[in-house]
């Protein structure tokens, strides 16, 4: 299995995008998938050469000048641990270098993982309407 990296959402339709947003009780579509990736200010996708499917993607939004969140990390269940998600962070965070600040939020057990790309432990604060988390209102 080969794997290209690319920022670019040339040809990616909902049919590429299924698969994802394991354990939400209330998933985006497809269709709402690929909004949140056009409209991010980076996305990095994952794309499995053979069946030109995307098999893992990271976003960043912001302000392009100051400034970035990573909302999304996500690599399909049946291809993690090959280091697509490390790869998808890695070139994500190539694309941000030079932004002031570049914030995520995430569980205490996952902090180590991020750890290895000099992010520094954080406290925040959040807010979360799980009935809009499929993306409808």
């Amino acid at each position: 299995m080969e794997i290209r990296y690319t920022d670019s959402m040339a040809g990616i339709t909902p049919d590429h995008l299924h698969g994802f947003f394991v354990g939400w009780p209330n998933r985006p579509s497809p269709e709402t998938h690929l909004k949140l990736l056009n409209n991010s200010h980076v996305a990095m996708l994952a794309i499995e050469k053979e069946s030109g499917n995307v098999v893992g993607f990271a976003t960043a939004v912001g302000d392009g000048v100051l400034c970035a969140y990573i909302p999304f990390l996500e690599v399909l269940p049946g291809y993690r641990r090959q280091g697509i998600g490390r790869q998808l962070v890695r070139r994500l965070l190539d694309k941000l270098e030079g932004l002031y600040m570049i914030d995520l939020l995430c569980d205490p057990a996952l902090q180590s993982y991020y750890a290895q790309f000099k992010m520094k432990r954080a406290s925040g604060m959040m807010i979360r309407n799980f009935e809009r988390q499929s993306g409808r209102a």
